[in-house]
């Protein structure tokens, strides 16, 4: 059995939903920080705040753990990244730490930050690093929430996470700079990847969990063709190999199956009726395990 540590906080909704569609679904009551997971392969769960969990994994406490590049960066924490999971608070993507300044400040670049300004973060050893290899010194105060709200009255530039700058924005701030890019991460101990049956069942749920990532872009599109118009409806349709035809008992008819990014079906389900397709079914996916 296996041990997980599940971030609680902004990533922690999207965290159960990925779990729930795994058929993992983590179970629990309001308030309560030991859930369960009825699978085999996992024993003791927790829900942790994700600047945590990067070092509780390093430490052994956990096989395995949920939690941000942005935190493991921070944490110094030395674990290995199994699986890169595309989502963020509100959805889908990555996130960034900028370096923002009242958007009054004379000023758009990262090098243009006076020596000596004041700055709040709850990345104070990412920041610090940043400042140092671009030859600015600065005030760094840590921060524990709320770090946009502090500028300027109480700080002159923030180094925050944002998924679109929105909030940023809406609190009188420009951006003008870049730290790094960020991604939700599964990470695991590197001793339990070193023991067979923790690796084989971390690999396992790592392929669940992707497999419906994965899944969440797809879809499959099933239809009946008359073989006229066979030739014309493969022509049109995109597939992640080659569809899948058979012919029809007892008719000139083909059935054909194919999976499509979901985005672009709306735009072609009406090429294949033109091209002649019928009874076209739009299906969803659980999951793709390459």
């Amino acid at each position: 059995m296996i041990t997980i540590a599940l971030p609680k906080g902004s990533l922690e909704a999207q965290t159960f939903q990925l779990f729930k569609e795994a058929n993992l679904e983590v179970r629990r009551t309001d308030r309560d920080y030991n859930p369960r997971i009825d699978d085999d392969r996992i024993g003791k769960v927790k829900i942790l705040r994700p600047q945590e969990i990067p070092l509780y994994v390093q430490m052994g406490y956990f096989d395995l753990g949920i939690s941000g590049l942005d935190w493991v960066q921070e944490s110094g924490a030395d674990v290995a990244e199994v699986a890169s999971l595309s989502y963020s608070k509100t959805g889908d993507g990555n996130v960034k730490i900028v370096v923002a300044v009242h958007r009054d400040e004379p000023i758009d670049d990262v090098t243009a930050i006076r020596p000596g300004s004041r700055v709040t973060t709850e990345y104070p050893r990412i920041t610090e690093r940043f400042f140092h290899d671009i030859g600015i010194p600065v005030k760094l105060f840590a921060s524990y929430g709320a770090s946009e709200a502090k500028v300027p009255d109480l700080m002159d530039v923030v180094v925050d996470l944002t998924e679109t700058g929105s909030t940023l924005k809406k609190n009188g701030l420009k951006i003008i700079g870049e730290i790094m890019e960020s991604h939700t991460a599964l990470l695991a101990n590197r001793e339990a990847l070193q023991d067979p049956e923790k690796q084989k069942a971390i690999e396992e749920i790592t392929t669940l969990l992707l497999g419906v990532i994965e899944a969440r872009h797809q879809v499959l599109l099933t239809m009946n063709v008359p073989s006229v118009a066979l030739d014309r409806v493969i022509d049109v349709l995109p597939a992640m190999k080659k569809p899948t035809v058979s012919r029809l008992h007892g008719i000139e008819y083909f059935s054909i199956q194919t999976v499509v990014r979901r985005e672009l079906v709306n735009g072609l389900i009406p090429h294949l009726k033109g091209a002649g397709a019928e009874d076209i079914l739009e299906i969803p996916i659980a999951k793709i395990v390459r």
